[in-house]
């Protein structure tokens, strides 16, 4: 709690021990566990090799994997920086740390995504298999560690995506941990995108058991990615993927009758801000006003009114125009998360948040509280 106000962070991250893929996979994948390539530097930057094939923007030289970053620097393997962590009030990545982090900040419930998962387990080309059991040893690895404080820490799951067919039943043993929430990536990945009927399943059973539905980015993924085809800065390719990537996933559930068919399932889109939303809600209405005919055994409402009965965005406080959103959408679908500790959190998010004056009190306790509570099953 924090200047009186109850706070869920709705998009938090641990940060995984690089050991605990070997120690958390199956025997059978044990030696595809990931590991640190080359020592840390004084920055706190070190590389992890990820046994995969190269992609766009991938060079190998030998059994190293290289990612480009810009014209002149290759990066091996994912690029992690931990640097600034321990300004943050994390001094490890044991669960006491994150515990005493989040509560420092003033945070009382804590949802939790991966770091390093984010990027492993957003590769096209590794093997199916091999990305469902990592995907298992990740999800048992943070259930043990939410273990350590059920009150403050919660998981959210990861699905896979690379094999359709394993994706219900990782869904209930995830629903088996008592965790309401579960994420997976916006992109295509096989050439599927989140309306491909291959997933069906798992739309419907995610609204029968009520487990809400996090669509979380991470750039630097070896999936196709919007702004990878023209761009290799870091720069831009952050500015592309989180938010026209979300853009799109919200616009295939909507054209491809996702959210027509499942109209009690819970979507949020998380870490992109909320500024896109108003174009695009205005953006695919004009568009469904002018083309309905063409989509109207998928879409039988305005797009906007899909969103404003079960999706949830994920607002930043330094974003400018908040109240104009919430006079466009109102307040009942917005949420809060800190990215904390990655590189768009900062040590006072949760000081900005809570001091808006752009905003009523009223409307910051439901955006910290009261509708996260409903996104994540918590009422």
């Amino acid at each position: 709690m924090l200047k009186n106000y109850q706070i869920i962070d709705a998009d938090s991250h641990v940060t995984e021990p690089i050991k605990m893929w070997a120690e958390y996979l199956e025997p059978a994948f044990k030696n595809h566990a990931p590991y640190i390539d080359t020592p840390a530097t004084k920055e706190g930057v070190f590389m992890i090799d990820v046994f995969s094939p190269p992609v766009k923007n991938m060079k190998v030289e030998g059994k190293k994997i290289y990612q480009k970053i810009s014209d002149e620097i290759w990066a091996e393997g994912v690029k992690i920086t931990i640097r600034d962590y321990a300004k943050r009030g994390i001094l490890g990545n044991d669960p006491e740390s994150q515990v005493k982090a989040i509560k420092k900040m003033g945070v009382d419930i804590s949802f939790l995504y991966p770091t390093i998962g984010l990027w492993l387990l957003a590769i096209e080309d590794m093997n199916s298999q091999l990305a469902v059991a990592l995907t298992r040893a990740y999800n048992n690895w943070l259930h043990d560690f939410c273990n350590y404080d059920k009150d403050v820490l919660r998981g959210v799951g990861a699905i896979s995506l690379h094999e359709p067919k394993e994706m219900v039943g990782e869904l209930q043993r995830i629903a088996n941990f008592g965790w309401k929430a579960v994420f997976i990536r916006p992109n295509p990945l096989k050439g599927r995108i989140l309306s491909d009927r291959a997933y069906e399943p798992f739309w419907a059973e995610c609204e029968r058991l009520n487990i809400a539905v996090a669509i979380h980015e991470g750039t630097h993924g070896r999936l196709p990615t919007t702004g990878t085809d023209r761009f290799n800065t870091r720069f831009a390719m952050h500015a592309c993927s989180h938010p026209l990537e979300q853009m799109m996933a919200m616009l295939a559930l909507i054209e491809g009758g996702v959210l027509e068919r499942y109209p009690q399932l819970k979507v949020g889109f998380l870490e992109a801000g909320c500024g896109w939303l108003p174009y695009w809600l205005w953006r695919m209405d004009q568009e469904y006003e002018n083309l309905a005919w063409e989509v109207k055994d998928n879409v039988k409402m305005k797009p906007s009114e899909y969103f404003r009965r079960q999706c949830f965005i994920s607002i930043e406080p330094s974003e400018p125009y908040l109240a104009q959103i919430i006079d466009f959408i109102g307040s009942d679908n917005l949420i809060f998360g800190s990215d904390y500790p990655h590189i768009d959190s900062n040590a006072d998010i949760i000081e900005k948040i809570t001091s808006l004056s752009t905003i009523s009190p009223q409307i910051i306790q439901k955006i910290l509280w009261d509708n996260p509570m409903r996104f994540y099953g918590l009422m």
